[in-house]
């Protein structure tokens, strides 16, 4: 079912922990399936030097993080902003279908700290998150919802499954 990179960041994850004078904080997470995560930032030269996590969900939602942080450990921030919840999925050598949404927490997460980070140094205030992927039909001709993979009439704003909002990626 999962594979052999996901269960050694489940059972070995890395960069577990708080920055507590982080320099940018993500938090997303939806409380209805119990995945929640927060990611913290520590940013020198426009490099991420340090990043860690706290994840509360399943084995899928911390290898996620975990993953995550391996990825984005050391990069500019330019490049941080270019890695996509497809890449964390592809770099875990995939997930279960039913776990997919958890892959989506992880690059908004970090592209919620960016954020975060980049409004605290311009004195405004804390940014909104945005979805950078597009809305794309990977099952045929149907649309499923990111967060939960149940079907979704096409131009549909809002998951009745699981009560997520999908006008951003849908």
């Amino acid at each position: 079912m999962y594979s052999e990179t996901v269960m050694d960041h489940f059972r070995n994850p890395r960069n577990v922990g708080v920055i507590k004078d982080a320099d940018g904080v993500g938090e997303v997470g939806n409380p209805l399936c119990g995945d929640m995560m927060t990611i913290y930032l520590k940013i020198e030269q426009e490099r991420i030097r340090d990043i860690k996590f706290q994840t509360f969900g399943c084995g899928a939602a911390i290898a996620v993080s975990s993953m995550l942080t391996e990825m984005a450990k050391g990069k500019s921030l330019a490049d941080a902003k270019k890695i996509s919840n497809r890449d964390v999925a592809k770099a875990l050598e995939g997930l279960p279908k039913n776990k997919l949404h958890c892959s989506n927490l992880g690059a908004d997460a970090l592209h919620q700290a960016i954020q975060d980070y980049e409004a605290r140094i311009s004195g405004k205030g804390k940014a909104e998150p945005k979805r950078k992927e597009t809305h794309e039909h990977t099952h045929g001709d149907k649309c499923y919802c990111p967060y939960c993979d149940a079907e979704v009439p096409e131009g549909e704003t809002f998951c009745s499954a699981c009560q997520n909002d999908l006008v951003e990626i849908h």
